[in-house]
């Protein structure tokens, strides 16, 4: 609501380059104006709707990317305008599983309003919404104004935020901010998202999110590639979660994965602690369960075991992280 309120003078006619530029700078006068309405040195209310927005810009921005698709780091470079398709499978028509208010997510956040999206930037060979990520469902389409009344409809029953979910949001980023011009009630979004996403993607979030609920999956590149098919996971991982720290609230999930603590678990839990801070909000899951292809990772074959479970507990403690939760 605030980046609706953000004037922001572009034209279609500008590049991209001259775009970001734009947005760079608007992006730092958006977090002056967030504290000042925060602080109530400012009143929402009272600021004129310009004719063009920061919000505005965004999507600009959005609908360019979405001509050479770069939202995730695979940078695939295919033009979805035109009806191409990448590794992602997104076209230009956000695709919606399911709708509902979720009670079964972090304390702080439920009920959460959730809006499941097909497609996804990973091939988690464990992935337990796996006919929502691979395509398994048709899924429905939605526009972008039948969306907007949906969040508001989810806010209005009692939500405390809207979780944008799938599957993955990123590639659909685009249609997200379009969605979110249309909404006219006040609620905190919730990037829910495995942090496979480009840079460009995680400047277009900031000041559009406001809780980065992101997946910390892998602690390296050689198991991100083997199970989830994801090059330079660490690198795209770490990056969007210093990005959500400076620009948002940021809750970490990190799934532990049966034979993976010390490769995995214990670099992240580190990483996180040395880098994020011992204070961040952590939820070490011990939710694994065998789904979709992990027959054919010998290690995932199987549920975590109690000593597992320990050892990940001792690991979060050892890293001194002070708010964690499982």
């Amino acid at each position: 609501m605030i980046a609706r309120k953000l004037p922001a003078n572009f034209n279609e006619k500008d590049s991209l380059t001259e775009l970001w530029k734009i947005h760079d700078q608007l992006t730092e006068e958006f977090y002056r104006l967030e504290n000042e309405i925060d602080t109530r040195q400012k009143s929402l209310e009272k600021l004129e709707t310009p004719k063009k927005s920061y919000l505005d810009l965004k999507i600009e921005i959005a609908n360019h990317v979405l001509g050479g698709c770069h939202f995730c780091t695979r940078r695939c470079g295919f033009n979805r305008l035109d009806g191409e398709l990448g590794y992602c499978k997104c076209g230009t028509q956000i695709l919606v599983s399911t709708i509902f208010q979720h009670m079964g997510e972090e304390p702080e956040l439920v009920p959460s309003g959730t809006i499941f999206t097909l497609g996804c930037s990973l091939r988690c060979h464990h992935c337990q919404n796996w006919s929502i990520s691979q395509w398994y469902e048709n899924g429905e389409i939605y526009s972008p104004e039948r969306l907007a009344r949906a969040v508001e409809h989810l806010r209005k029953s009692g939500c405390r935020n809207a979780n944008l979910v799938g599957g993955e949001p990123a590639p659909w980023l685009q249609q997200w901010l379009e969605t979110f011009r249309l909404v006219d009630v006040n609620v905190p979004v919730v990037w829910n998202s495995n942090s496979y996403y480009s840079e460009e993607t995680a400047k277009l979030l900031a000041g559009f999110v406001d809780v980065y609920l992101l997946d910390f999956k892998y602690g390296s590149n050689k198991c991100a590639e083997r199970i989830s098919d994801a090059p330079d996971y660490w690198e795209a991982c770490t990056r969007n979660h210093l990005y959500g720290k400076k620009y948002g609230e940021l809750l970490i999930r990190v799934l532990v994965l049966p034979q993976h603590l010390e490769c995995c678990t214990k670099t992240i839990l580190n990483w996180i602690a040395q880098n994020l801070g011992t204070w961040v909000r952590t939820n070490v899951m011990f939710q694994y369960r065998p789904e979709w292809r992990a027959n054919e990772i010998p290690e995932l074959r199987r549920p975590l075991t109690r000593d597992e479970r320990e050892r990940a507990i001792e690991l979060a403690k050892e890293a001194g992280l002070t708010n964690f939760i499982t």
